[in-house]
């Protein structure tokens, strides 16, 4: 997913910035923290959050059996300052050597930041950079971001309970597509629309499931409108 997205990115001539991340205990990522810029960034790729099944057959496996896994996505737009206040006097500050790449100088200072905002409990860290203050900044970025998460959250499940919303609040029980590899097609279960195009899809190029997506929600609008006039 992190893949088809930076693709998908760079085909837009969008920026990525990698955040943070966390290898896997069998290869890949457990998480991956990255931020985009560009022209309508939000827009576009909201409709992407909520979980993301896929379906394949392992290398491991030998009976042939397909096997499911699933991922969590979220897009959030960046939060001000004036969006979300953070009382600093309510977050604990951890400082600790990187374990990531980035040379010595990197993995033997205290520069990483590891920042939890004891009220909720969300835990935000940023390693990537060799100053401290880089990577605290990075970090209050993303704290104040899971925290605009939180409220967009719940404000996401009021509103799906009042309308039918393509945007999902990421539960892990708001499936929103799946990608099967054996049978070469991708479905996304909020408008059951399925494309048996999934190596170029995993490759980014997903315009057109966004594309009818976007089509779909100003559908709705459009007929809630109706509904109000």
């Amino acid at each position: 997913l992190y893949r088809m997205y930076t693709k998908f990115c760079q085909s837009k001539n969008w920026v990525v910035s990698d955040m943070d991340s966390s290898i896997g205990t069998v290869g890949g990522f457990k998480e991956v923290i990255f931020e985009v810029s560009g022209e309508d960034v939000y827009g576009i790729l909201k409709y992407e959050s909520g979980v993301h099944r896929v379906q394949r057959v392992p290398q491991t496996e030998t009976q042939g059996r397909v096997h499911t896994s699933a991922a969590t996505v979220m897009v959030l737009p960046e939060a001000e300052e004036f969006d979300i206040s953070i009382d600093m006097n309510e977050v604990r500050i951890d400082y600790f050597c990187s374990s990531g790449p980035g040379g010595q100088s990197v993995n033997t200072t205290y520069s990483a930041v590891r920042l939890t905002h004891e009220p909720t409990g969300i835990v935000a860290q940023c390693q990537d950079q060799k100053s401290q203050h880089k990577n605290k900044e990075k970090a209050l970025k993303v704290l104040r971001s899971r925290l605009y998460e939180l409220e967009l959250s719940k404000k996401l499940a009021s509103d799906s309970a009042k309308r039918n919303s393509l945007v999902s609040s990421g539960d892990r029980s708001a499936k929103i597509r799946t990608y099967n590899y054996p049978q070469g097609r991708v479905t996304d279960h909020r408008i059951g629309l399925t494309l048996y195009d999934l190596q170029n899809f995993v490759n980014g190029d997903i315009n057109k499931m966004i594309d009818e997506l976007q089509l779909f929600q100003n559908t709705e609008k459009l007929k809630e409108a109706g509904e109000l006039i």
